[in-house]
């Protein structure tokens, strides 16, 4: 399973840029090996235990019971069409054959899985043509497979993007209704196809790996870019967006707060967002002064819950007091509370309208512990000569007039939503699945070029679901509360396309030699 840009960690246009082809030098996530390489734990140390965990084993193998055994039997479906006579396996990417061609061979051979071909995309095709997408490649190459097994009778795609499954299922209708007409281009039967829609299971590097590597492409770029022989923007740098600074409530006590929330009679919680992670001390980046006379970024700070209420049984919170009473603390409001939740579409700075505060029992007097911290994403832009650092938490807006903000938070300048010409191999971040890595604690590479690092700011990385409402970061905006306590954060010879098919009826083809070092292929029809 390929990892993707981890929309937790990186703002929605540079989740975008990096999975561009053309953003940098060297083609961005989906062109770049490292990335792969990085995948789980580093390919030193995945290689050997053949990335156990990373594969979608509902496609690599499945589980039978066997009705006249207690015993299981564990059928590898790969192994079983390579060992099937009149199947030809096939593994087709959309990855570039100069870049992975070495990699693809040593993941797949780690776990033993011996294609009668790895098919990787080429620069350009048998005819030096080229190819406007992968998925117009795999188009290619699978048309002239059919036409090269005129015998073969079906053939079965397993594909987990469902544009990509639609574009299959219409190509093979396409090519069908060409073969019944007058004028077929080849003197074939039509094919049986059939496209398998594949579950995408979402899947991510750890955080500080993806950082790193992130900051190695733009090294990479940077380096190449400056020569003067590129016309890509240079140079880039990682930048960090700051949507808030606030006291952070720990997993556990959020549960504990969320408690308190009594929702009225037949409202479903569907309805509601259910929050409780923070008291707000400013919607922005923090001003030095406040941040100063809070004790900066991780310093502890205790609360008691004194009193809970709601408003118009739209925003629930609670109103909290500092533990000693005079610690030196800041809240954006003039009372401090914790959102504890709120239905679908209402504001939680609304919580600030609340007078009536009703007092609860001494049991539900919670005393919990914060931290100071912020919701960060980090972005990619080009330097700014003479930024400062207050100024680089906003993102650059492009296309109008930057308003310069000042260290005391009064004035702060309106960030670009931007965005950049999609890739054919990016991926949104909304498919279904489950997210696999994550903050695991074994990132291989520092947070150079981060502003600000090294003071524990990550821990709000995990936080930010959607950055599209932060659109504007003056006086009037207002922050997003939406982080709930169950959020965490080819072959050796390099001859592509040009490769022979297998032959038929044994003795393998170039792509055969590559995959399985020699020995029979091809496919004994007839049979």
């Amino acid at each position: 399973m390929s990892p993707l840009p981890n929309p937790k960690l990186w703002t929605g246009p540079t989740t975008g840029f990096l999975q561009t082809q053309d953003g940098l030098i060297n083609g961005g996530w989906w062109h770049d090996p490292h990335i792969l390489e990085a995948t789980g734990q580093g390919i030193e140390k995945e290689e050997p235990r053949a990335w156990d965990g990373w594969w979608n084993e509902q496609i690599v193998s499945s589980t039978t019971e066997l009705l006249d055994r207690a015993d299981r039997l564990k059928v590898d479906l790969v192994d079983l069409s390579i060992k099937q006579k009149d199947a030809l396996t096939i593994l087709l990417t959309g990855r570039g054959e100069d870049n992975f061609a070495q990699l693809i061979k040593r993941i797949v051979g780690s776990k033993k899985l011996a294609f009668d071909m790895i098919c990787l995309k080429p620069q350009a095709g048998p005819n030096n043509q080229t190819f406007t997408s992968t998925m117009n490649y795999k188009q290619a190459i699978l048309q002239d497979l059919i036409y090269t097994y005129k015998d073969a009778d079906e053939i079965r795609i397993y594909e987990d993007r469902m544009k990509h499954t639609k574009a299959f299922r219409d190509h093979f209708e396409s090519v069908n209704k060409a073969l019944l007409s007058p004028s077929a281009p080849a003197s074939r039967k039509p094919i049986n196809a059939e496209v398998i829609q594949v579950a995408e299971v979402i899947t991510t590097l750890d955080p500080i790996t993806e950082t790193a590597e992130v900051q190695r492409m733009i090294n990479t770029h940077n380096t190449a870019t400056s020569s003067g022989n590129h016309v890509l923007p240079s140079p880039l740098e990682i930048k960090r967006t700051v949507f808030f600074t606030g006291y952070l409530i720990s997993p556990i006590d959020t549960t504990r707060l969320l408690t308190l929330v009594k929702l009225p009679p037949g409202m479903p919680e569907s309805e509601v967002k259910f929050l409780a992670n923070n008291i707000m001390i400013t919607p922005r980046p923090c001003p030095h002064s406040i941040l100063e006379k809070v004790g900066g970024i991780g310093r502890k700070q205790t609360w008691q819950v004194t009193g809970i209420a709601n408003y118009e049984s739209r925003v629930w919170a609670a109103r909290v007091t500092p533990v000693p009473a005079n610690a030196p603390v800041h809240t954006e409001s003039s009372v401090p509370v914790v959102v504890l939740a709120v239905v679908k579409g209402a504001r939680p700075h609304d919580a600030n309208r609340i007078q009536n505060w009703q007092p609860i029992p001494s049991d539900k007097q919670y005393i919990f512990q914060t931290e100071v911290g912020e919701k960060v994403q980090l972005r990619v832009e080009p330097e700014i000569q003479g930024e400062g650092e207050y100024e680089s938490l906003f993102q650059n807006n492009r296309n109008s007039k930057r308003r310069r903000g000042h260290q005391d938070g009064s004035d702060s300048y309106r960030p670009g939503r931007g965005g950049y010409h999609n890739d054919e191999n990016r991926r949104p971040n909304g498919v279904n699945g489950g997210y696999r890595g994550g903050n695991q604690g074994r990132g291989r590479g520092g947070r150079r070029g981060l502003r600000r690092g090294g003071r524990g700011n990550y821990k709000s990385l995990d936080d930010v679901q959607n950055n599209s409402r932060y659109a504007n970061h003056g006086s009037s905006y207002q922050p997003s509360y939406d982080d709930g306590p169950g959020q965490n954060f080819s072959n050796s010879n390099n001859d592509g396309y040009n490769a022979s098919f297998p032959a038929l009826g044994g003795g393998a083809g170039t792509y055969n030699n590559a995959a399985q070092g020699g020995g029979d292929g091809g496919l004994p029809y007839g049979k």
